[in-house]
């Protein structure tokens, strides 16, 4: 039987150390790997480069790696809700290459389907390009764009099984279900563990091929970035 199953995230995490690259799901702070995060945070290592679509906000998310000072340079789409990230950009403290979304989606698919490359039109034209090999298809310009290499996926899932199978929930999936075997070695945190055979085959948004470990997470917050309401009429 397989069995990729860690008691806690201390073990999940083991092997982590300075002047990593890592890869972290989550869309500002939907699906972020929280648990993971806060070990991170505990143990202090610096120099980190982070691949995320965003960095979360200042107190929460990837926002307390940054208070910490422990990243070194982050891969992003935009800065967000991230006052922290905003000022260590500007100041020149951080090191941060923004990248269109779709790029940085598909620069993490092409590493979990080991492409070490491929074309986009997207960023031709723009400082994206520059420095980059271009080339024309059927009359259209395209960027060469590289996929990552990565040290460590930090994955947060809803469901998933010793064997590594994961299910993920609405908008929570987003950039976790690509991150999966794009890097050395994916740790996923679930929500829920349950036993093997329980989930329907059918059902499973992520086989456990690509992920090496997997651990039930504990005390999370799913925080609202922006709650907007009604007024009362």
């Amino acid at each position: 039987m397989i069995n990729k199953e860690v008691a806690n995230v201390q073990e999940a995490l083991k092997g982590v150390t300075h002047n990593m690259v890592f890869m972290l799901g989550g869309f500002g702070l939907c699906g972020i790997p929280e648990n993971a995060i806060a070990q991170l945070v505990k143990l202090g290592v610096k120099g980190l480069t982070c691949i995320s679509n965003n960095a979360g906000v200042d107190d929460f998310g990837l926002g307390l790696l940054l208070q910490k000072k422990q990243i070194k340079k982050m891969i992003s789409s935009y800065v967000g809700e991230n006052e922290e990230f905003e000022r260590q950009m500007l100041s020149g403290e951080l090191d941060v290459e923004l990248i269109p979304q779709g790029t940085l989606a598909e620069r993490c698919r092409a590493a979990q389907a080991g492409f070490p490359a491929f074309y986009t039109p997207a960023g031709y034209g723009t400082e994206v390009a520059e420095g980059k090999e271009t080339r024309e298809f059927n009359g259209k310009m395209y960027v060469l764009e590289h996929a990552f290499k990565a040290d460590f996926a930090f994955i947060k899932a809803w469901k998933g099984d010793a064997a590594g199978n994961l299910v993920f929930k609405g908008t929570a999936r987003n950039f976790n279900p690509i991150m999966c075997g794009a890097a050395k070695i994916t740790v996923a945190e679930v929500e829920e563990l349950v036993p093997l055979g329980t989930l329907d085959p059918n059902q499973i948004h992520i086989p456990g091929i690509f992920v090496q470990r997997i651990f039930q997470g504990i005390n999370y917050e799913k925080r609202i970035e922006q709650r907007t309401v009604r007024t009362k009429s």
